[in-house]
């Protein structure tokens, strides 16, 4: 059977299964809808939250960062491993025991204040869009390559799929297609990985491979080689930094430390994994479905840094020197997306190196018909205005192209080794459960920011559950249409716009549920004041940087100016301050909800928040 064959079957045995559980899973009540029904066991809560996490950017784009990246690639295995560490013990068991409904439903009810329920809704749609952005794109990506579909056919499909089985039984059933979406995606990451390490060097764990010596025709005519010395050899024959070395390029320490410290942050604030420990029936389950969460999510990413070398090896093998006639099929597959592109200064080869010489590039901006227009041969370069001997990397850098598309290394990778078609099929079936589990679990973000937040407790706190039901599914619809068009918009790589949605999570809602949570003093005016300012300088720095132009700012201290992915812990810093100076100046929140914050400190089945989470449940 052919690739595209193993394709259809993987992919469509896969969306049956997840629309027969949002069938059978399918709701008619708002506490299932929302937080389904708090009866979701800790270790199911634990697959559902690592599926829910693991989005694209994890499974498609978080190891073809590494590949490029080389070791500060590691930011992304830092940052997120430790967020997750930082939101299950600093903030989700507190949470769950006030027992909401939602981030801003915590935050309204805490500073008693419509005005910052209205203000945590605003964040928090802000985040989800930005992330589900990423998450679309992924979407196109695999149906593009293996169904041999446009781009954005592929996102319309992916829209289609996730809106009937969030909309039939919003958090419940969206949960249980989780756990199956963990088992799809893990079971393909660790297929591909482990018959790949087998092939280099005959380990078959991917995280000792990486540290193995090559083996077979790898071995470089029977010479001794580890794999990451080879790595380093030959990054050093083409003119880049080893790929081991630390600190290189743009990413010094400052930055590393600042991207880090912004994905911390912004994991333990983003909206759509605080909720899945609203999901636990109690406070001691949703400590352990933390650390649930981080078992099942640490199988990937032990095993991501081995699956980025394996891809950086064979891509540079398989690309450097080669001619129009020997290019390997998988960039032949690939070129067919629009994806990468190779422009011929007229010596016929491809040269992957840092030099002067033509590289792989990506469609940074181009659709696919005007891309069509760029043919890799010389003569029609020639046509198109090139001239013999010209660098084509600055011509194309002049029309809105950069460097290789790092969201193609992983789907990409098992056709690089040669792998069997079924396991290439299986790549493209895990990838899509990544992308669809967080797109379903950030669309009922949205939904219940706009249908229970704003709708039902701010406009209109009289509506019937079936009239709040029928507007959360409403919002899922018109969501899903505004996420399909990020997708086929996208502002950037996957990973890239993920990051800029944790740096606002970061800058906006992290520190006022630490200081919600922790601080009795802190009141309704220092609490909005401080996510107004801290999301609106973060959402200013990125935009003007990335699509702006603006210079990143050096602050005059530093070497190098900050990374747009690490400016939200600025934004986190100036939130936290001036929260924490206006709060002297203003009055103290109510008794009612000081109450709430000394309740929860109080073992389980104690204090004020047990009778305001029942008063919520019912």
């Amino acid at each position: 059977m052919t690739t595209q064959g193993w394709t259809l079957l993987f992919v469509g045995a896969s969306f049956a299964l997840y629309l027969g559980i949002a069938w059978i899973a399918r709701v008619r009540d708002t506490r299932g809808f929302y937080v389904a029904g708090r009866g979701v066991p800790a270790p199911a809560n634990g697959m559902a939250t690592a599926a829910d996490w693991m989005s694209a950017s994890s499974f498609i784009s978080m190891a073809g960062l590494i590949s490029f990246m080389g070791y500060a690639g590691g930011v992304y295995l830092m940052g997120w491993t430790g967020g997750f560490v930082l939101l299950a013990l600093l903030l989700a068991p507190y949470l769950r025991k006030f027992g909401h409904f939602t981030v801003p439903d915590f935050v309204g009810d805490r500073f008693d204040s419509r005005a910052a329920r209205v203000v945590a809704v605003v964040c928090a749609l802000f985040i989800s869009f930005v992330y589900v952005a990423g998450q679309m794109r992924g979407v196109g990506v695999v149906f593009s390559r293996f169904i041999g579909v446009d781009i954005n056919v592929g996102v319309v499909i992916g829209m289609a799929i996730v809106f009937v089985y969030a909309t039939l039984g919003g958090m419940k059933s969206i949960t249980w297609t989780q756990v199956a979406q963990y088992w799809v995606l893990i079971t393909a990451f660790l297929v591909a990985a482990v018959a790949i390490a087998i092939k280099l060097t005959g380990v078959p764990l991917p995280s000792l491979a990486m540290g193995s010596e090559l083996t077979g025709e790898h071995a470089g005519g029977g010479q001794a080689a580890y794999l990451l010395e080879r790595l380093n050899q030959i990054h050093t024959d083409l003119g880049f930094a080893e790929y081991t070395a630390t600190f290189t390029g743009s990413w010094d320490k400052v930055n590393v430390l600042l991207v880090t410290l912004a994905l911390m942050a912004g994991t333990a604030g983003l909206p759509h994994v605080i909720v899945r420990f609203y999901t636990v029936p109690s406070v001691r389950a949703a400590r352990w479905s933390g650390f649930w969460a981080l078992f099942f999510i640490s199988i990937l990413y032990l095993n991501a840094p081995a699956t980025a070398a394996f891809a950086r090896y064979f891509m540079i093998d398989s690309l450097n020197g080669a001619t129009e006639e020997s290019l390997p099929q998988w960039f032949e597959n690939w070129e067919q997306t629009g994806l990468v592109l190779w422009v011929d200064d007229g010596d016929g080869q491809v040269r992957y190196s840092n030099g002067d010489d033509n590289e792989i590039f990506r469609n940074g901006s181009l659709s696919p018909a005007e891309l069509g227009a760029i043919q890799r041969s010389h003569e029609q370069w020639l046509a198109s205005g090139g001239a013999r001997g010209e660098d084509g990397r600055e011509t194309l850098r002049a029309m809105g192209l950069s460097g290789p598309d790092q969201d193609i290394i992983v789907l990409a990778t098992p056709e690089m080794a040669e792998l069997a078609s079924w396991i290439i099929a299986l790549i493209a079936a895990g990838g899509l459960a990544a992308a669809l589990s967080t797109a379903s679990g950030l669309l009922l973000v949205i939904s219940s920011g706009v249908a229970h937040d704003l709708y039902y407790r701010v406009l209109k706190p009289e509506a019937t559950d079936k009239q709040r039901l029928l507007v959360g599914r409403a919002v899922i619809g018109v969501a899903v249409v505004v996420a399909g068009i990020f997708g086929i918009y996208p502002p950037g790589f996957v990973s890239q716009v993920v990051a800029f949605a944790f740096g606002l999570a970061a800058a906006s809602l992290f520190p006022v549920l630490v200081l919600g949570i922790f601080s009795k003093r802190v009141g309704t005016v220092p609490a909005v004041a401080g996510m107004l300012v801290g999301i609106g300088f973060t959402a200013f720095y990125i935009v003007a940087s990335v699509y702006g132009g603006m210079e990143p700012w050096t602050f005059g201290i530093l070497e190098r100016g900050i990374n747009p992915q690490g400016i939200g812990v600025v934004g986190m810093l100036l939130n936290f301050g001036v929260t924490l100076a206006l709060t002297p100046l203003f009055a103290p929140p109510s008794a009612a909800s000081q109450a709430m914050v000394e309740s929860v400190r109080e073992p389980e089945g104690f204090g004020p928040a047990v009778r305001i989470e029942q008063a919520v449940d019912h």
